[in-house]
């Protein structure tokens, strides 16, 4: 069991605090499952996005359902707010901690625990990584499509609570699609079932549902059933260039009316284009502006598309010679936010419009930008709507202004019909412009539920698009913050 020696009140009172808190929630769990070092807290505070965050009290590491369960009925009982956090790789500070919370880690919680190949589904636990799984149902032959950009990276179960998507969800949907079970911790640190593992059900409403996209607002994720499909064959890789980024979200239109459904559909507006060639030079033609990237079933596909795109304005077209150089490209798409972060600190933005919207959004993108002096580069899966802008501040920036530019863009996606958020979740960035999207009535609806399942709102308080009572426990947006004055 981990020990705690006697905190020193006078020196630090609020340590003292954390290290009590630490010391009787260990007093329940096995050893190793607590930790209050400095620099272990400190690599647990944020997400990747620049978002307010408050110090945590301490750091608890669950490898069972059951240390979950102590966990949060010791939160439950105490009134102590509990952040559930996966890799850490998202976007909009959802899994940001806030001042004296338990920072609820699920890394180490990492089995996958089935491959069913008859029934076509895996039982795997929250810390698996998204590109774990795909090469583990590759060798049944078995595929899970969801592909974040960050699959390397990113977690299962946060891909589940932020309802993650990714390149292939144009033709093949997104994680939403593939839950077929979760068992689930709610906030009193009940443990419950929901959904089945058979491939058809019609018991009662579809509860597990309402976890996907929950941000861990509702409870937390132990164990995960997915949905897999049988590994797709050899795709070809379409490529083309276009003066604008306009030009090129219209040939996307166009490849749909022409009955064309790629597998991906990707598009990166001239400034990611030149930032990725910076970082990864793709031998691309001089001035190539914007890129649109499609992947298609077989050579019959490629070739339906080529033309379609030919009779479009696009500069230049190319199909890749082989699966390598197909990959290679797509590769060049998913490391843009590498390539564009090499600029300065970005803040990606998440927003979904209608697919005829998304030539008109991206020119307003870039007036937005022009007109506040800001740098936006900007990729897209262009054949859903999805657009993930990439505000980018050099230092020279002012803070409100960067705010500006990241407001004008919610309100540019929602005049045109869109969502605030697409695949990223709401977080913390987004909890005001969600509540805005929704409504009074449904923030209504959406928060009674919360208190159903987590009845003290000690979970993920202050994120999500959640109205709170006002003895509820409150996000750290007054604590620090990595940078001053982001939006």
């Amino acid at each position: 069991m981990t020990t705690h020696p006697a905190p020193d009140r006078t020196a630090d009172p609020a340590a003292g605090l954390a290290a009590d808190l630490a010391a009787d929630l260990a007093a329940q769990l096995p050893a190793g499952r607590i930790s209050t070092d400095g620099d272990v807290l400190a690599g647990c505070r944020t997400d990747q996005e620049n978002a307010p965050w408050g110090p945590p009290a301490l750091l608890a590491r669950p490898l069972s359902t059951q240390d979950v369960a102590t966990i949060v009925r010791f939160g439950y009982q105490r009134g102590v707010p509990i952040v559930p956090r996966g890799s850490g790789t998202g976007l909009t500070g959802g899994c940001n901690a806030i001042s004296g919370c338990i920072v609820l880690g699920l890394e180490r919680m990492n089995r996958i625990r089935e491959i069913n190949v008859a029934e076509r589904y895996a039982v795997v636990e929250p810390g698996v990584l998204n590109q774990q799984l795909r090469d583990a149902a590759a060798g049944h032959r078995l595929w899970y499509p969801p592909d974040p950009s960050s699959k390397d990276a990113c977690s299962l179960g946060g891909n589940v609570a932020t309802n993650a998507g990714g390149l292939c969800c144009v033709r093949y949907g997104v994680t939403k699609d593939y839950v077929l079970a979760l068992e689930v911790v709610t906030g009193t640190g009940a443990v419950i079932r929901l959904g089945h593992r058979t491939a058809k059900r019609s018991v009662g409403p579809d509860l597990a549902a309402l976890f996907v996209g929950s941000e861990g607002c509702l409870g937390v994720i132990t164990e995960i059933t997915l949905r897999l499909r049988p590994l797709p064959g050899p795709a070809a890789t379409v490529v083309c260039g276009f003066a604008t980024a306009a030009e090129a979200a219209a040939a996307a239109v166009a490849l749909r009316g022409a009955g064309v459904q790629p597998e991906v559909c990707e598009l990166m507006d001239e400034r990611t284009v030149a930032a990725v060639e910076e970082l990864m030079p793709l031998g691309l033609p001089a001035a190539s502006g914007a890129l649109l990237l499609l992947q298609v079933d077989g050579d019959a596909a490629a070739d339906a598309a080529r033309a379609v795109l030919d009779g479009c304005r696009a500069t230049w077209t190319y199909r890749s010679t082989s699966a390598q150089e197909g990959e290679q490209l797509f590769t060049a798409r998913r490391r843009a936010f590498e390539a564009v972060r090499r600029h300065g600190r970005v803040t990606t933005e998440d927003v979904c419009v209608p697919l005829a919207a998304v030539g008109p959004v991206l020119a307003r993108i870039q007036e937005v930008g022009r007109r506040l002096g800001v740098d936006i580069a900007t990729v897209a899966h262009a054949g859903d709507g999805n657009l993930h802008p990439m505000i980018i501040d050099d230092g020279t920036v002012a803070p409100t202004v960067l705010a500006g530019a990241f407001t004008e863009i919610i309100d540019v996606a929602l005049q045109a019909g869109g969502t605030v958020s697409g695949e990223h979740g709401v977080g913390l960035l987004k909890r005001d412009a969600g509540m805005r999207e929704l409504g009074d009535p449904v923030v209504e609806l959406s928060s009674r539920l919360k208190a159903v399942f987590d009845p003290r709102w000690i979970l993920n308080p202050g994120k999500g698009p959640f109205r709170a009572p006002a003895a509820a426990p409150a996000a750290g947006r007054s604590g620090r913050r990595r940078r001053e004055g982001t939006p």
